[in-house]
């Protein structure tokens, strides 16, 4: 009886949640191991199902940089990194989007629909989703001191989303799953972060919350302690003081973006824990760091 009650009180626990996020849209960014373990997989795609059942509106975007690593070494492809950033000629990016918006995203898809969900895959070249423009990357030359131009092939940066079709979509109850490639005004694809997707779509929906899944609890201090909250203004003095390093920078400056852009709170979280997302959404603490405009008491 007693393990009973308990789960009476978690329900009660999610009550003023549910009731608060009704209607609402959460935009997840879906990477890193919950990807790939197979549990985990399908837990998300049970919490998925569930937020839509009891009324929001997920919107899944999804990475897929592992996948694509595979493909290419399997096609012998070379893959060259300048600035973490993968040289994308276009042998490379067939490669890209045959992964990300084939054999990736319908995965996401199937699995979500396997269990009772309703979702359609997309990616920013359907409806015009997400247009794109070419990414310009620099160095210091070290002999001029001057910046030069690298260009890393068809890597692109968010110019525009149009987020009509999502907006269909969420009216007819499907769960949009996107592929984070875009397309330039020349007709050309690019390959885009996907973070920084997750956080321009955000902006464009002007979505409650987003959410980035990572392989780590979320943003620590310098003696290791998590960071549950931070204003969103703090995320420059962070940076220049060495608390946010390596591949926590760009998320944290895409919360900052997405809060700036009007979503109400930004997420980064551990995607291995089971449940992720719902303990985030409808717990009284949550897990990981929270980035919001905390200065002005947004919740």
């Amino acid at each position: 009886m007693q393990k009973l009650i308990e789960k009476a009180n978690v329900l009660m626990e999610a009550l003023p949640w549910i009731r608060r996020f009704y209607g609402k849209t959460i935009v997840i960014k879906y990477g890193g191991n919950a990807m790939v373990d197979e549990k985990l997989k399908e837990g998300f795609a049970r919490d998925v199902i569930l937020m839509k059942y009891i009324g929001l509106n997920p919107v899944i975007v999804h990475g897929g940089g592992p996948q694509i690593g595979e493909v290419l070494d399997a096609m012998g492809i070379e893959t060259r990194f300048v600035q973490g950033m993968r040289v994308t000629d276009a042998a490379t990016m067939g490669v890209v989007e045959m992964v990300l918006g084939g054999k990736v995203n319908k995965e996401i898809v199937a699995n979500i629909n396997a269990h009772g969900g309703k979702a359609v895959g997309l990616t920013g070249k359907d409806g015009g989703l997400i247009r794109a423009r070419k990414l310009e990357m620099t160095k210091v030359n070290p002999e001029t001191l001057s910046p030069e131009i690298i260009d890393i092939g068809m890597v692109g940066e968010v110019d525009v989303i149009d987020p009509q079709v999502i907006r269909a979509l969420e009216a007819n109850n499907f769960i949009p799953v996107i592929a984070p490639v875009g397309i330039g005004a020349d007709g050309r694809s690019y390959n885009i972060n996907a973070d920084l997707v997750a956080g321009r779509i955000a902006g464009a929906l002007q979505a409650e919350k987003l959410i980035l899944l990572t392989d780590v609890e979320g943003v620590k201090d310098t003696n290791g302690a998590l960071i549950s909250t931070i204003d969103y203004r703090e995320v420059p003095k962070l940076i220049a003081d060495g608390t946010l390093t390596g591949g926590m920078i760009p998320k944290a400056t895409c919360c900052v973006d997405a809060v700036r852009e009007g979503v109400a709170k930004t997420h980064i979280i551990d995607g291995r824990v089971e449940h992720a997302c719902l303990l985030e959404i409808f717990t009284d603490k949550g897990i990981g760091t929270a980035i919001a405009d905390f200065g002005s008491n947004q919740a």
